[in-house]
C-alpha cells in the first residue's frame, strides 16, 4: 500500500501546500487508485504524479467543507473528457449526491462512465476480499468521517525449496498450494498446501482521519494501526480554538497515536498561518509525545 499527499493545507492553499487530497494505492495488483478528499486544484496536483483521473476507482469524501470537495466536479468532468469509461464510486456523507448532481446539471456537464454515489453512515463500507474499509463519525461542525483500511491477513510463504525436494515442480500447482489447497500429483500423492506454508502474514492497517476534534470514535478507528494520518491544524497553545472549530492540535494527534499503540503518525491539514518553520514546530510538538511522527508535505509518499 502507498499513500501520496496531494494537498496538506487546512482551509486555503498556500504557496507550498494545496488543500486536502490523498492518493492511495491499494496494493501491488493493477494500476487502480483511491482518492481521499478532493480539494480545489487536486487535478492539477495529479498532473505532477504518475497517476491520472482515469486511474481512480474510488473517491472517499470525509465531509462537505469546500477545502475537501471543491476539486471534485472538475476531476469528474476531466475524467470523462479524457475518455475514461471505467466505473467510479464515490463514498461520503449525506448531501454528496445533491452536490455532485447539482454541479454537473448547472454546468451542463456529464460523465461518460458509470458513476455511483454512496452516501454512507458509520460502519463497514465494503470488503473486497483483500481490503476492508470502515467509516467512523468524527467531531466536526458538519457530518464528517474517518476511514479505517484493513488489509486481510495473507498466507505465509510457501516452502518452495522443500516442495522441490519432495518432487513437486514449480508451476500452477504452486499457486494452488499457496492458497492452502490440496493437490494430487501424477504419482498419486496428495499434498496439502497448509502443511507447506509459513505463518500467516499480518495485514496492514491504515487510519485516515477527516477534520476532527478529539472524540470517542478516534481510538477505535486508530487502534493498533500501522499508520495514522491525522490533522494537526494548530499548535497546542491554541487547543481551545482548534477544538471549538472541530479541529485538533499537534499534541492531540500525537496523544491519540500513542494511546492507540499505532506504529506511525503523519500529521497534515496544517493551518495556512504557519510558515515551513512553524510547521516544523508543530512536528516537534507531536514528536515530544509520539516520536514516530512525520510531517506531510505536498507530494510526500509513504509505503507500507
Amino acid at each position: 500500500m502507498e499513500l501520496t499527499f496531494l494537498g496538506t493545507s487546512a482551509g486555503v492553499p498556500t504557496r507550498s501546500r494545496n488543500v486536502t487530497a490523498i492518493l492511495f494505492k491499494p496494493g501491488d495488483q493493477g494500476s487502480g487508485r483511491w482518492l481521499f478528499d478532493c480539494g480545489e486544484g487536486t487535478q492539477h496536483q495529479l498532473l505532477r504524479t504518475a497517476s491520472h483521473p482515469g486511474n481512480i476507482e474510488k473517491i472517499f469524501i470525509s465531509h462537505l467543507h469546500g477545502d475537501h470537495i471543491f476539486g471534485l466536479p472538475g476531476l469528474l468532468c476531466s475524467r470523462s473528457m479524457a475518455g475514461s469509461v471505467a466505473p467510479l464510486t464515490l463514498y461520503g456523507p449525506e448531501g454528496l449526491r445533491e452536490y455532485v448532481e447539482t454541479c454537473l446539471r448547472l454546468s451542463g456537464s456529464w460523465t461518460d462512465y458509470p458513476l455511483e454515489i454512496q452516501e454512507i453512515k458509520a460502519g463497514q463500507i465494503f470488503d473486497d476480499g483483500d481490503l476492508r474499509v470502515s467509516a467512523a463519525s468524527l467531531v466536526h461542525p458538519v457530518e464528517c468521517y474517518g476511514w479505517r483500511i484493513e488489509q486481510h491477513d495473507r498466507p505465509g510463504t510457501l516452502d518452495a525449496r522443500g516442495l522441490a525436494a519432495a518432487g513437486v515442480s514449480p508451476g500452477p500447482l504452486f499457486q494452488k498450494l499457496k492458497k492452502g489447497e490440496r493437490v494430487r500429483l501424477e504419482d498419486g500423492r496428495v499434498i496439502d498446501g497448509r502443511e507447506w506454508l509459513g505463518p500467516p502474514q499480518r495485514g496492514k492497517t491504515v487510519a485516515i482521519f477527516g477534520d476532527t476534534a478529539p472524540g470517542p470514535a478516534a481510538l477505535t478507528l486508530a487502534n493498533g494501526a500501522d499508520l495514522i494520518v491525522h490533522e494537526a491544524t494548530l499548535e497546542h497553545a491554541m487547543a481551545e480554538k482548534a477544538n471549538s472549530r472541530g479541529h485538533s492540535t499537534s499534541r492531540q494527534a500525537a496523544a491519540l497515536a500513542r494511546d492507540a499503540h499505532a506504529a506511525r503518525l503523519i500529521i497534515t491539514h496544517i493551518s495556512s498561518r504557519y510558515s515551513p518553520e512553524g510547521a516544523a514546530a508543530l512536528l516537534a510538538e507531536s514528536r515530544a509525545l509520539f516520536p514516530e511522527t512525520e510531517l506531510a508535505e505536498d507530494f510526500y509518499s509513504v509505503s507500507l
